[in-house]
């Protein structure tokens, strides 16, 4: 009986694939690590994506002004902060023991930043006048318009 594996070969499953029939690019000394790094040599995966969560929240953190500047209302700032908050401590939760934190985020102080940067933002940006509709024809033929 032969496996499913077999069984793809035999149909050909296996012949057109991408890179098939060139040698692999090898370390010369044994490293378990050599796909990944081999990946990464061609910026072929995120690099964000193999650091801890812990480094993304704090990272997350340090950028919160620009996050919270693109925000429009308070009620938006509260649920980022709350949701923030919430994803540090499931972090904890997750590795109770870890000695780098992600501090947590105020929703109060959220929004009082928040104010601070629409008030600074709003002696900068320029005015920008509502766009104006063009006046409606009259359709000669319909009088109730």
């Amino acid at each position: 009986m032969e496996s499913a594996l077999e069984q793809a070969i035999a149909r050909g499953d296996f012949d057109d694939l991408p890179g098939a029939g060139t040698p692999l690019d090898l370390p010369p000394s044994h490293d378990p690590d050599w796909w990944i790094r081999q990946r990464l040599a061609e910026d072929d995966v995120d690099r964000d994506a193999l650091l801890p969560v812990v480094v993304l929240l704090r990272r997350e953190y340090e950028q919160r002004d620009a996050t919270l500047a693109e925000l429009p209302d308070e009620q938006m700032v509260r649920d980022y902060a709350n949701d923030f908050t919430e994803r540090v401590r499931e972090d904890r939760r997750g590795t109770p023991l870890a000695r780098m934190l992600a501090p947590e985020m105020d929703p109060d102080d959220a929004v009082e930043r928040w104010r601070e940067l629409r008030a600074a933002t709003a002696d900068t940006e320029p005015v920008r006048p509502e766009p104006v509709e063009p006046p409606r024809r009259r359709r000669w033929w319909w009088p109730f318009s």
